[in-house]
């Protein structure tokens, strides 16, 4: 289904189903005997979703092969290199003394139960009321336990958001490490921009905000038709054409810059051979361009 303005969904479903699907993408990289992340929970989430495809992507049983877009090793770096990226971003924040945390449309994250977050740090989960009901209720009945204080925020991050993150007990007076992780793609580019200045107006000096960098190669309905037709091939309905907004948009670097943060991207050809990968396909890189991932921070 289309997107449109005011639509819902849940984790079966649109925009929420892409979230289950990343996560079964991390439970196939967790698995095996020398897996390339960890993230011991992924799989007990998707099993809860209960959409037959990605349990079984989630299992391991979806032959992948070497498809001619993006077989079974390229989505297995592809989803650690972006794993990591994030990981790495809030562990990094923290051993710098930031101990607030934000994760922006959280979905199936399950940052807060598997990092090691230091004593005193606080992260904030803001999701749509249901999406944060299910992950707590499943995790918990799983028996698995937060890693620090998580503090959730059951709101769409089209109504005032940061209202109700202030009512939650957030604190826009001490630097904050945020996070947008596969979201900027499924805003509006005015969402998008707004979404950023929210950010910015609620971020003490110190704050740091990790996303990804978009060339404009990923933005023109190539990619998302290319990775619909793979996602056909292998038994899931996922239509990202229309789920994603394509076309022009202000680069999210350059509007953060214009408002003041110091802004570093690292191209996926890089943020790949930090992993120790090769880099990705030329086909790929054709459709998504110098895209990779963005840091910035607030000084």
């Amino acid at each position: 289904m289309a997107r449109s303005e005011g639509d819902t969904w849940d984790l079966a479903s649109s925009v929420g189903a892409t979230a289950t699907s990343v996560a079964a993408s991390r439970a196939f990289a967790s698995r095996g005997p020398d897996p390339l992340i960890d993230d011991p929970y992924a799989a007990t989430l998707v099993e809860a979703v209960g959409l037959p495809h990605f349990i079984e992507v989630a299992r391991g049983g979806t032959d992948f092969g070497d498809d001619p877009l993006f077989g079974a090793t390229q989505m297995r770096e592809h989803i650690a290199v972006r794993t990591r990226y994030f990981d790495d971003f809030f562990l990094e924040a923290a051993a710098a003394g930031v101990r607030q945390a934000v994760i922006l449309a959280s979905g199936l994250d399950t940052r807060a139960y598997r990092l090691s977050w230091p004593d005193g740090a606080v992260v904030f989960e803001i999701d749509q009321p249901s999406v944060i009901e299910f992950k707590t209720r499943v995790l918990a009945d799983a028996g698995a336990a937060a890693a620090v204080e998580r503090r959730t925020v059951g709101i769409d991050l089209r109504d005032d958001w940061s209202k109700a993150l202030r009512e939650s007990g957030f604190d826009p007076s001490v630097p904050t490490a945020w996070i947008a992780e596969g979201l900027l793609i499924y805003l509006p580019p005015e969402a998008q921009d707004r979404l950023l200045d929210d950010i910015t107006a609620l971020s003490a000096p110190g704050s740091r905000l990790a996303t990804e960098h978009m060339d404009p190669k990923a933005l023109t309905g190539d990619w998302a038709k290319a990775m619909t037709a793979r996602a056909r091939r292998h038994g899931s309905d996922i239509d990202l054409e229309e789920l994603f907004y394509t076309g022009p948009r202000t680069p999210a670097g350059d509007h953060l810059r214009s408002r003041g943060w110091q802004v570093t991207v690292l191209p996926n050809s890089q943020a790949y051979a930090v992993n120790g990968f090769e880099p990705p396909a030329d086909h790929l890189m054709a459709m998504v361009g110098d895209s990779g991932y963005l840091s910035a921070r607030l000084d």
